[in-house]
């Protein structure tokens, strides 16, 4: 497949071509929807992405209309499924009209199973089947939260997947959040923070070229919130792109924020350019860096990321038992690295933005170098940490205000 702008941008069927390339990037191929849009420029990406995104949303939903029409089952990967997945999206998410599902449609099965495509999304469509306000996660996800967490969070996470996600900002000047809050038509459910519903692009935004806020969803706001406010000298492992970062500068502590990627360091930098804050940056390996008598620490370590589906729906068909094995043994080496880090005393806050208890829990009660430091009072209103010091954000959590990332937050001490 050629790079670029796909053929038949003219007629809508450009953006399907393109969909039909994400998906199977996806979910062949194993890759993210943002690395895999990369390829295209051009007014069909957002479409395509937006068309990709619905589909993986509800993937399991729009195969059980397929397969209750079809006599033979379609190959997972076959061009016929793939295609009516996306047509199926369009009719239940972006409410496209069914004559332009049709003819965008069929274009993509030339040359192949066209007369099934047209009879089976026909039959489809004369049913004008309805979104349903929740779908079902992939099989094994389902199982192993199931296990994990029990019915009620996977009945949660369904509801939360085929919703999109509010807006968060993060705003360096809490006054400043009030009053943004209030002229934006926006919530406040914590301090330094204002929720949005809809609204203009990102960047058309009110304060956004002037640095007043950035985007950082409020479960990814937490871990810096349990730093010490008293710690002076603090450390952001594997810190890019930056919004814990520029929470700790705008809090007033001293941070040096460390990535091993160079080009995502340059963009934390643009990101504190933007803000007016003020950060040391270092292009290392979290892992062997050696610094040291840092006051307190912030390790939001690389996950599976599965705590994310409800802005990146991918992650649960790729954080397959590997990753997540792989994961949890970067992890560990990191949080022993990150506590010879500390001095005696100091605070280290470990996070990720995973669903799987592997990841979190189990990380935290294997390291021997630390004890459990709980925090004092609330997080933000309604969230307490446990007695452990650890915070577990699960799907259902502030549901009724827009809800949260699925995290795992624990503040530990170095005795």
């Amino acid at each position: 497949m050629k790079s670029g702008k796909p053929r038949g941008a003219d007629d809508g069927s450009g953006s399907r071509r393109a969909a039909l390339q994400l998906l199977d990037a996806v979910l062949r191929r194993g890759q993210t929807l943002d690395a895999a849009a990369q390829r295209f420029t051009g007014p069909d990406r957002a479409l395509a992405l937006a068309i990709a995104g619905e589909t993986i949303r509800r993937l399991r939903e729009i195969d059980g209309l397929i397969d209750s029409v079809t006599r033979l089952r379609l190959a997972d990967d076959a061009k016929a499924r793939m295609v009516l997945r996306l047509a199926l999206a369009q009719k239940l998410a972006l409410h496209v009209p069914d004559h332009a599902i049709v003819t965008t449609a069929l274009p993509l099965v030339e040359g192949g199973p066209r007369r099934l495509v047209h009879g089976v999304l026909g039959t489809l469509l004369r049913r004008n089947p309805t979104p349903s306000e929740a779908s079902a996660l992939p099989a094994a996800v389902e199982h192993r939260w199931t296990l994990a967490w029990g019915d009620q969070v996977v009945a949660a996470a369904r509801r939360a997947i085929v919703r999109r996600p509010p807006l968060d900002l993060s705003f360096v000047d809490p006054a400043e959040a009030a009053d943004y809050a209030a002229g934006n038509g926006g919530v406040q459910l914590a301090e330094r923070h204002v929720r949005l519903s809809g609204g203009p692009a990102v960047t058309d935004l009110p304060g956004f070229g002037e640095g007043r806020w950035w985007v950082q969803d409020l479960a990814a706001s937490l871990p810096a919130r349990l730093i010490p406010p008293t710690a002076e000298r603090v450390l952001d492992l594997c810190a890019a792109p930056g919004g814990k970062t520029m929470q700790l500068a705008a809090a007033g502590h001293q941070v040096t924020a460390l990535d091993r990627s160079a080009s995502r360091l340059a963009r934390l930098s643009d990101n504190l350019a933007r803000t007016g804050l003020r950060a040391e940056t270092v292009v290392a390996d979290a892992a062997e860096w050696n610094g040291g008598g840092f006051d307190a620490i912030l390790l939001d370590a690389p996950c599976s990321a599965t705590g994310t589906f409800r802005r990146h729906p991918e992650v649960l068909y790729r954080a397959s038992p590997r990753i997540v094995a792989e994961s949890t043994e970067l992890q560990a080496r990191l949080l022993a690295h990150a506590a010879s880090l500390l001095r005696p005393g100091g605070v280290l806050v470990y996070a990720v933005c995973s669903l799987e208890p592997e990841e979190g829990e189990q990380i935290v009660a294997a390291q021997t170098m630390l004890e459990p430091d709980p925090p004092t009072g609330e997080v933000i209103p309604g969230i307490m940490p446990a007695s452990t010091g650890e915070l577990r954000l699960l799907p259902g959590t502030l549901e009724e205000q827009g809800g949260l990332d699925g995290f795992f937050i624990a503040r530990l001490v170095r005795r």
